[in-house]
C-alpha cells in the first residue's frame, strides 16, 4: 500500500509538463525548508559542488520553538563551520536538572560525566538567531536561497526530474526543476501529507503551551544555562534559559487536556505553572513577554522516508516528544546522513542509491526508537524513580548521559548498558505495581 501511494506521488506530471516537453533541470537538488535540517543538507551539498536551491516559506530571522541543543550538536556545528557564530549568541548548557514533586527534590545530571566525555556541554539558543546562522552559512557555501516561497506541490514527471511549485507572498506561482528533492519542510510534512502517509502516534499524544519570561530565577554559576524539567500532575514543563536574559517556559500535556481549557492560552499557562510549585517559585518575580502560544500533537511518523527522487529529513519524516531536546540534533544529524544519500542518488548506480536509502531509513528509525523508548515512559513512576536516584554501577549512568547527549546513531558501547537499564526499569515497574499506587499520579503524556 505504501509503495502504491509513493508511486502515485510521482506518476503524474505537472499539467503543463510531458516527457516530450521536459528540459534539463535547473538544479541538482531542491531543498524545501530552511530550518536546521534543510540548511544543513543544503550547506553540505553545495560545498560538494552540487547546484542547490533552498526554498523557505518565511523570512529569517523568524520565531521557532525548540531552543535547547544536545552536546553532539557541537561537532556538527564545527563541521559546518558555524560553532563560533552560534557560541556568540548562546547560553552554555552543561547538564539537565530534573525536578520531581513526588521525590521533593531536584537532581542534576552533568554531560561531562557521560560515557564519551569529548563534548561535555551544549547550547541554549534563540532559534531565530540559530536558524538564520545556519541558513546564511548555506548561502555562503553556494546554495541559492529564496525566502518567502511556500512550496505548494511537487511533481515527478520523469526519473531524475522534479518540479516544485512555490507560491510567493503576492500569490504568484513559480516553478523550479531539479534532479532530486529533499523534503525538510518540518511539521508541514510536505511529502508525507501529499502522499497520505503521515501517522500520528496512538501511544504517545502530546501538545504544548509555551511562552518567554523575563526575570526568572536561574540556577547558580556554571549551571545557569542548564535546562530544567519539572514534572507535574498533567505532564512536564521545560525551563530553558537564553543568553539575552529571557527564559523559555513550556508545558507538555495530553492534547485533550489542553483542548478542554476554558480560558485563553496565556491564562491557561499561568494556571498550569501554579500546579508546579517548584517552577512557580522560579517564576515568582518573572514577567511573561507577549502572549502564550499553543501547538498541536507532537508525535508522528511517516510510513516511509524516501522515494525514487526524494528524501525526507528531520521533522518532515517524524517528531517525538521534546523532553530530551532531541529535535534540532535529529534534524541536523539527519541532514549529514541525507547529504551522503543524495550524493549517491545523483552520482551512483540505481542499486547503490536504493541501498543508501535503505540504510538511511534504518539509521533514522533506530535513532528515533532509541530516544522514544525513554521518552514514552518519562512520566511513569518507575522511570522517575530511576532518574531521580541515579546509580553508576556497570557504568549505566554514564551510558544514560551519553544517550541524553545524542548517542543514538550507529554502533556504540553504551547499548548493552542501556539494555541493562531497561531491564531494571521493568523490574522497578513490577515492584511499584506490587507496592501500590505512586504518591503522585502523573498522566501518561
Amino acid at each position: 500500500m505504501v509503495q502504491n501511494l509513493a508511486q502515485a506521488a510521482y506518476a503524474s506530471p505537472a499539467p503543463e509538463a510531458s516527457h516530450n516537453a521536459i528540459t534539463a533541470p535547473e538544479y541538482d537538488v531542491i531543498v524545501v525548508g530552511g530550518g536546521p535540517a534543510g540548511s544543513t543538507v543544503a550547506t553540505l551539498l553545495a560545498d560538494r559542488g552540487e547546484r542547490v536551491l533552498l526554498l523557505e516559506k518565511a523570512h529569517h530571522p523568524r520565531f521557532h520553538i525548540g531552543e535547547s541543543l544536545l552536546p553532539l550538536n557541537v561537532p556538527l556545528l564545527e563541521q559546518l563551520g558555524v560553532k563560533d557564530a552560534v557560541e556568540r549568541v548562546s547560553m552554555p548548557k552543561y547538564g539537565v536538572e530534573f525536578v520531581s514533586p513526588a521525590h521533593n527534590k531536584a537532581m542534576t545530571l552533568d554531560f561531562g560525566q557521560a560515557w564519551d566525555k569529548t563534548y561535555p556541554y551544549s547550547y541554549q539558543v534563540r532559534r531565530s538567531e540559530f536558524d538564520e546562522i545556519l541558513l546564511r552559512n548555506a548561502q555562503a557555501k553556494g546554495a541559492e536561497v529564496i525566502e518567502g516561497i511556500r512550496v505548494t506541490d511537487m511533481a515527478f514527471p520523469a526519473p531524475g526530474h522534479v518540479v516544485a511549485t512555490g507560491r510567493d507572498e503576492a500569490g504568484q506561482d513559480h516553478r523550479y526543476t531539479a534532479r532530486f528533492m529533499v523534503d525538510a519542510s518540518g511539521r508541514d510534512t510536505l511529502m508525507a501529507s501529499k502522499m497520505g502517509i503521515k501517522q500520528r502516534n496512538p501511544r504517545h499524544k502530546s501538545a504544548a503551551v509555551f511562552a518567554h519570561f523575563e526575570g526568572a530565577h536561574r540556577l547558580a554559576d556554571k549551571a545557569e544555562g542548564n535546562i530544567s524539567v519539572f514534572w507535574f500532575a498533567h505532564g512536564w514543563f521545560w525551563f530553558i534559559p537564553l543568553a539575552d536574559g529571557t527564559t523559555s517556559i513550556g508545558a507538555v500535556c495530553p492534547p485533550e487536556f489542553i483542548k478542554a481549557r476554558k480560558t485563553d492560552t496565556t491564562s491557561f499557562l499561568h494556571s498550569l505553572i501554579a500546579m508546579a510549585p517548584a517552577l512557580a517559585a522560579r517564576l515568582a518575580d518573572a514577567t511573561m513577554v507577549g502572549e502564550a502560544q499553543a501547538t498541536g500533537n507532537y508525535s508522528y511518523r511517516a510510513e516511509r522516508i524516501s522515494g525514487p527522487d526524494f528524501l525526507m529529513v528531520g521533522d518532515s519524516f517524524a517528531f517525538i516528544d521534546p523532553v530530551f531536546s532531541s529535535g534540532v540534533y535529529l534534524a541536523m544529524k539527519g541532514g549529514f546522513l541525507a547529504a551522503d544519500v543524495v550524493g549517491t542518488c545523483l552520482h551512483g548506480t540505481a542499486a547503490q542509491a536504493e541501498r543508501a536509502k535503505r540504510h538511511y531509513a534504518t539509521d533514522v528509525s533506530k535513532s528515533l526508537s532509541r530516544f522514544s523508548w525513554y521518552i514514552y515512559r518519562m512520566t511513569r513512576p518507575a522511570m522517575r524513580d530511576l532518574f531521580m536516584n541515579p546509580r553508576n554501577f556497570f557504568r549505566i549512568q554514564e551510558a544514560l548521559l551519553s544517550l541524553l547527549s545524542g548517542d543514538v546513531f550507529g554502533p556504540s558501547p553504551i547499548r548493552p548498558r542501556l539494555m541493562l537499564f531497561q531491564g531494571i526499569y521493568f523490574i522497578k515497574t513490577l515492584a511499584l505495581r506490587w507496592a501500590g499506587p505512586a504518591p503522585l499520579p502523573l498522566s501518561k503524556v
